[in-house]
């Protein structure tokens, strides 16, 4: 019998609040631009725009907060930040019990989620590495994976079957009590954090803000998985709002059957997550990246040949599979790669910087893909962001020549 490697019960209730922050946040996939487009009758433009501003504005105000992070302790941050998150999203359902609920709104409370994501991510990051054995790093970021591949498969159809019988706001009240319950766990996590100390004076500095960058762009090894990821990802999310108006407009499929197509190959993600660790103990860490970081770029492009009916829900299926497959593999690898060559006295810069650039890119990249699916069509831009990825996967090394000092970089560094 086959027994689970335990990393101790202070993880066991970050991975708790992980998960149940995790699970509310796929139940409410696509929620605003659900919202947008059947509460408030929003064309594609609108959409995309209420996503990209949500992004750029979160991502240009979290910028001072990766090395505010970076020099406080780490837990009390992630609690607040649940806490924002959970205020902010309540006043969705409230507002649109009142009939009050606007456009602007919407946009207003994704700009605060947009920061508060960010923020949490970079101090859930530095806290993850403080828990954790350097060793057990990659089975950490396997749960994680899988944890969240499994509640994306449940939650976009759960969320799209609560949608279609208690309304389009439903999924925000879920998202927003998850946020809640994830300050919760964190917070019973235990234990004394001790406070970071910084060697100069505590004030924040004009170069603290540029450390995330400087010190990602300067590195050999992480300048191409950045420049790739965030590409990449920000290409994929761009594609989200024109294929919801594709799908939920213009091809006439239900909230569920959309819910459905994007939830049931996630299975796929679950699968990758459990494979990459067991890949990476026979293939090697950089080789399982590479391969997997390419192959994902394959599959995009077929969500552009979606019809009508059950065989686009087939179709979508299919790429989808495949793509959540390649990503459940390649991101606890990844998450893991990054974490070890990152410098424990810059995680949080360096997490934030990388967050608020795929943010910012996301953003950019999502109001241009809305225009041009004004202008052309939602098919057409979904085709032509599908032929961009299969160019990623030229920003990745070949090889890996990391040193010694690149696994843990020197604090002199700074």
């Amino acid at each position: 019998m086959v027994t689970r490697r335990s990393l101790g019960p202070q993880f066991e209730w970050l991975w708790d609040a992980y998960a149940v922050s995790t699970l509310g946040t796929w139940l409410a996939f696509d929620a605003f631009p659900l919202i947008a487009i059947l509460a408030l009758h929003a064309g594609p433009a609108e959409v995309s725009a209420l996503a990209a501003a949500g992004l750029a504005v979160g991502a240009l105000v979290a910028v001072p907060l990766g090395p505010w992070v970076e020099f406080r302790r780490k837990r009390p941050v992630m609690v607040a930040m649940d806490l924002t998150r959970f205020v902010a999203l309540m006043s969705v359902p409230a507002a649109f019990a009142l009939g009050w609920l606007s456009f602007a709104q919407l946009l207003v409370v994704s700009v605060i989620v947009g920061v508060a994501n960010i923020t949490f991510r970079a101090a859930s990051g530095a806290c993850l590495k403080a828990l954790v054995r350097p060793e057990d790093l990659l089975v950490a970021n396997g749960r994680f994976e899988s944890t969240t591949w499994t509640a994306t498969a449940l939650g976009p159809p759960l969320g799209g079957a609560a949608i279609g019988l208690f309304g389009p706001v439903i999924t925000v009240l879920a998202d927003a009590v998850s946020y809640l319950l994830s300050a919760v766990g964190i917070r019973a996590i235990g234990g004394r954090e001790p406070r970071p100390v910084r060697a100069d004076a505590p004030r924040l500095r004009a170069g603290d803000l540029l450390e995330g960058w400087r010190y990602i762009l300067t590195h050999p090894a992480l300048r191409p998985l950045f420049f790739n990821t965030i590409l990449v990802n920000g290409l994929i999310m761009a594609t989200s709002p024109p294929i919801a108006v594709l799908m939920l407009g213009r091809l006439g499929f239900a909230p569920w059957q959309y819910g459905l197509a994007f939830g049931v190959p996630c299975v796929g993600g679950l699968i990758g997550s459990r494979l990459a660790r067991r890949l990476v103990a026979r293939f090697g860490q950089h080789k399982v990246m590479l391969t997997a970081g390419t192959l994902r770029a394959c599959w995009p492009l077929g969500l552009a040949f979606i019809h009508p009916g059950a065989a686009g829900i087939v179709l979508v299926i299919a790429v989808q599979l495949g793509l959540v497959t390649c990503m459940g593999v390649f991101n606890p690898v990844f998450a893991t790669y990054r974490l070890h060559r990152t410098g424990t006295d810059r995680v949080a810069r360096t997490l934030s910087a990388w967050s608020v650039s795929s943010n910012a890119t996301i953003a950019a990249l999502t109001a241009l893909w809305g225009l041009l699916a004004g202008i052309t069509s939602p098919r057409v831009a979904i085709a032509i962001a599908g032929l961009l990825i299969l160019t990623t996967p030229l920003l990745l090394r070949r090889h890996d020549h990391a040193s010694e000092h690149e696994r843990e970089p020197a604090r002199s560094h700074t």
